[in-house]
C-alpha cells in the first residue's frame, strides 16, 4: 500500500516536472519570437478583438456590481463610526488597486483563455498543427505570440474600463440609492486616489494577461486524446490561469507597495 502510494507520488511529481519544463521553454520560445518578423498585425489586431471587445461585456457587469456591493458593504461598516464619507476612497481604492485588475483577470482567462485552449487543443487534435510544421511555418510564431501579446495589451485596457465603471457603480449606489452627498462622496473618490494607485493595477494586468495567454495556448498546444483531451485542456487552462492570478497578485502587491 505504501510503495503503490509512493508510487503515484512520484508519477505525479514526474508529470508535474515534464509540464514546467515544457511550459517555461513554450515561454522562452514566445519570448524569442516575439521580436522577429514578420509580424502578422492582421492575426494579432484579431485576436485582441478576441481577448478585449468580445469580453467586454461579462467585464462591465462584473466590474459595475462589484463597486456597487463594495459601496453597500462600506456603509454598512462605516455608519457604525460616522464615516459615510469614506465610501468613495474605499470604492476607488480597493477597484483600482486590487479588485479591478484580479476580477477582469478572472474572467478574461475564463472566457477568452478558455477559447484560446480550446482552439489550440482541437487544432492540435485535428492534427493542424503538424500540418504547420510540414509548411514550414513556425506554430509558436503564428498561434502563440499573437494571443501573448493580445493579453498583454488588451487586459490593461480592460482594467481601466473595470476600474471606471466600478467607480461609476459605487458612485451610483452611494449617492442614489444611500444618499451619501455627491460632493463629498467625488472628493473622496479623487483626493484619496493617486496615479501610483491607477499604474500598479495597470502593471499587475499586464502581467495577468501574459500569464492567461501563455498558459492557455500550452495547455492548448499540447492537449492530446481527442474531444475529452481538448475539454480537459480547456479546463485545465481556466483553473491554472485562475490560480496563478490568484498566486502572482500576492508577490506584486508585495513588490508594488
Amino acid at each position: 500500500m505504501t510503495a503503490s502510494f509512493t508510487r503515484v507520488l512520484v508519477d505525479k511529481f514526474t508529470v508535474f516536472i515534464e509540464d514546467t519544463g515544457l511550459f517555461f521553454l513554450m515561454a522562452l520560445q514566445t519570448f524569442k519570437q516575439l521580436f522577429k518578423p514578420p509580424w502578422g498585425v492582421q492575426n494579432i489586431l484579431k485576436q485582441m478583438l478576441e481577448v478585449g471587445n468580445r469580453s467586454l461585456p461579462v467585464v462591465m457587469i462584473t466590474a459595475g456590481f462589484t463597486g456597487a456591493v463594495l459601496a453597500l458593504q462600506s456603509y454598512a461598516g462605516f455608519k457604525r463610526f460616522n464615516a459615510e464619507s469614506l465610501i468613495g476612497t474605499v470604492v476607488a481604492l480597493s477597484m483600482t488597486r486590487e479588485l479591478g485588475p484580479v476580477l477582469t483577470a478572472l474572467m478574461v482567462a475564463g472566457r477568452a483563455g478558455s477559447a484560446m485552449a480550446a482552439e489550440l487543443g482541437t487544432m492540435r487534435v485535428t492534427e493542424q498543427i503538424d500540418a504547420l510544421v510540414t509548411l514550414a511555418t513556425n506554430p509558436i510564431k503564428y498561434l502563440v505570440v499573437p494571443r501573448f501579446l493580445a493579453g498583454l495589451i488588451m487586459l490593461p485596457i480592460l482594467v481601466l474600463l473595470s476600474d471606471a465603471l466600478g467607480i461609476i457603480g459605487g458612485y451610483l449606489v452611494g449617492v442614489v440609492i444611500l444618499g451619501v452627498n455627491p460632493v463629498t462622496y467625488r472628493l473622496a473618490t479623487f483626493n484619496f486616489l493617486e496615479m501610483p494607485d491607477i499604474m500598479s493595477g495597470l502593471i499587475k494586468a499586464a502581467f495577468f494577461g501574459a500569464f492567461i495567454a501563455l498558459i492557455s495556448c500550452y495547455k492548448g498546444f499540447y492537449a492530446g486524446g481527442g474531444a475529452e483531451g481538448v475539454g480537459k485542456a480547456t479546463t485545465g487552462a481556466v483553473v491554472v490561469s485562475s490560480m496563478t492570478i490568484l498566486i502572482s497578485d500576492y508577490f506584486l502587491t508585495s513588490l508594488l507597495f
